[in-house]
């Protein structure tokens, strides 16, 4: 995908649509995939939807989507809820499902026109809007192709234009990077961004806690059916964290450099050409840095290890929790997809 210019709206007033959840509950007979779940995601902003599988993720979503009913709690998505007011909140909603059926037999530009059709536009305005979508998504060269040819990432491009198609000031997006390639992943960042800065409300659930680093401006983390509590949260931002620093010279100077600062040597670890170190707070990374440059390492890298959103999310994933006793659940490293999630528990 390449940056298009966007079909905007107008801003959001502060406060306007979003989406709140609130105590939210969804059972299949004894498997509780959604148990206690309330966090809000506001107009305006990309909110991150962070979880291992089997976390409750893609129920959350199919009950935001009016495609589940909960059990209890309460939803308002952009003022109007899910159980008594389905239409309206599809009406201001676009859906992305991790895997979207796209009618093998027509073109493209024939299932996105389709796509507007259902939503009720006249003939003349869902040829138009199939069109600027097309552009949109960078599917030009592939508009008269049947949809069963394309590849995986370029049905994920057809399933964003189709989600988009009735310009929704909400949008659920379920793993929206999946296939595509580094520079189709790149341009859907920016075309988020670019519906979120018109005043949409995005929530973004994905693997790849890098992408999603540089994508969203809130986390929602989920674990075992619930919402992860603001305690727990502080603790995972309190741990410490891996920074990985490079330096020109011998790797000597820099081992003589920590050791002189103190630095354990269990806290110091090699991976490649980096040297990583578990470091408590950013204001001791600071001081880190500072020492060894007045010891003259001449330091050319010195960043965190990973991510924040990386970071919080392995740290509640080894702390025990009572929904998943000892800690252990699968967790996958930024750029790995890893499996997607199956059954009713997701």
């Amino acid at each position: 995908m390449t940056q298009k210019p966007l079909v905007t709206r107008p801003p959001a007033p502060p406060g306007a649509g979003g989406i709140v959840v609130t105590g939210l509950r969804r059972s299949f007979g004894d498997v509780h995939a959604v148990s206690d779940m309330t966090f809000s995601a506001r107009p305006g902003r990309v909110t991150a939807l962070i979880g291992p599988n089997g976390a409750g993720k893609t129920t959350l979503l199919l009950m935001l989507a009016t495609l589940l009913a909960p059990d209890a709690g309460t939803i308002s998505v952009a003022g109007h809820d899910p159980v008594t007011s389905p239409e309206a909140v599809r009406r201001v909603t676009g859906w992305m499902p991790d895997v979207l059926g796209s009618w093998n037999t027509l073109s493209v530009r024939r299932a996105i026109r389709t796509t507007a059709l259902l939503y009720g536009m006249s003939a003349e305005r869902a040829t138009e809007r199939a069109e600027e979508l097309i552009s949109l998504v960078s599917l030009d060269a592939l508009a008269n192709a049947q949809t069963r040819s394309l590849s995986r990432g370029q049905k994920q491009r057809l399933s964003l234009a189709r989600a988009l198609v009735h310009d929704p000031s909400v949008l659920l997006l379920d793993e929206p990077a999946s296939g595509l390639d580094p520079a189709a992943r790149v341009a859907l960042r920016e075309l988020v961004r670019g519906l979120a800065r018109d005043g949409r409300t995005v929530l973004v659930s994905s693997h790849v806690l890098a992408e999603l680093e540089e994508l969203a401006d809130d986390a929602v983390f989920v674990e075992a059916g619930s919402t992860v509590s603001a305690e727990r949260l502080a603790r995972a931002a309190s741990a410490a964290r891996p920074w990985r620093i490079r330096a020109i010279g011998a790797p000597d100077a820099l081992a003589l450099a920590l050791s002189e600062l103190q630095v354990p040597r269990s806290a110091v670890s090699t991976i490649g050409d980096s040297v990583v170190v578990s470091v408590t707070s950013e204001d001791v990374a600071a001081d880190l840095l500072a020492g060894l440059v007045q010891r003259g390492v001449r330091v050319t890298t010195f960043a965190p290890a990973v991510g924040d959103f990386e970071r919080t999310f392995l740290d509640l994933d080894r702390e025990p929790h009572a929904g998943r006793p000892g800690g252990g659940t699968a967790a996958y490293p930024a750029g790995h997809d890893g499996p997607r999630e199956s059954g009713d528990a997701r």
